[in-house]
């Protein structure tokens, strides 16, 4: 789990492509992700076209709250100020094959294994204005 030290920890970057994912994730407590309504590609991160087909024919869907981890990484050493080490982000396929990055919520680095099921959080804690995707042992 990412402790915070205090020291002004950073946001996650925005843009006119990914505004409506956080705006979603925030106003429903959902995960959202871009599908293709030509050829049926999941897209995530949210961009303008889609990397399949190249149609602009995109609408936002829910997606599933059950994943496997598929790759992780604990940090020792912090990438920025505002995380105390050690801290492990996890790569997670979800059931639709979309894949999302976040933290573990109940899981030490040592308990983490490649395959391990997880859950989708929707977390409100850290800013007052964004959610944060994490997960939780599933």
């Amino acid at each position: 789990m990412v402790q915070y030290t205090g020291i002004g920890t950073p946001r996650p970057n925005m843009n006119e492509d990914t505004e409506v994912f956080w705006q979603k994730l925030r106003e429903t407590k959902k995960l959202h992700f871009q599908q293709c309504s030509k050829c049926g590609t999941v897209l995530h991160p949210p961009r303008p076209a889609c990397h399949n087909c190249r149609s602009f024919e995109l609408e936002w869907v829910e997606a599933p709250t059950k994943g496997k981890v598929y790759s992780y990484v604990v940090y020792h050493r912090s990438v920025h100020p505002g995380f105390q080490t050690p801290y492990e982000v996890v790569l997670v396929e979800l059931e639709n094959g979309a894949r999302i990055v976040g933290n573990m919520l109940d899981a030490s680095p040592h308990e983490i294994e490649i395959g391990m099921p997880v859950e989708v959080v929707v977390d409100d804690q850290v800013f007052e204005d964004i959610s944060l995707i994490k997960f939780k042992k599933g």
